[in-house]
């Protein structure tokens, strides 16, 4: 029972760590579905307000391919990894394959 206590908290966290990472991945060069012939939407405008504490940075939305058609996902207020860190938003790019889906990343 008190292993089942301990464990609980861990279980949760790699839970919500798992739902915080689906945000930037899954349709960068290493895996995803390749390329999609579909070209995507134009991006949408966000309205973001304010950080939610000093340190924050607006990582921006963009289209994902989820296999038949593309769903916008919303940006979000995120702490960069150290204190010179820039982020590199995602971005479809073009080839004579089609459109396909470089991951953004912190620089």
């Amino acid at each position: 029972m008190i292993k089942l206590l301990l464990a609980t908290p861990v279980i949760l966290l790699g839970l919500a760590a798992t739902g915080c990472a689906s945000h930037y991945g899954g349709y960068g060069y290493g895996g995803g579905y390749g390329y999609v012939r579909v070209a995507p939407p134009p991006p949408r405008a966000e309205v973001y307000g304010y950080a939610p504490s000093p340190g924050y940075v607006w990582t921006g939305g963009y289209w994902a391919w989820d296999g038949g058609r593309y769903n916008w996902r919303s940006g979000a207020w995120v702490r960069p990894p150290h204190a010179r860190a820039r982020w590199d938003a995602g971005r479809w790019e073009r080839s004579r394959r089609g459109y396909r889906w470089r991951d953004g990343r912190w620089r």
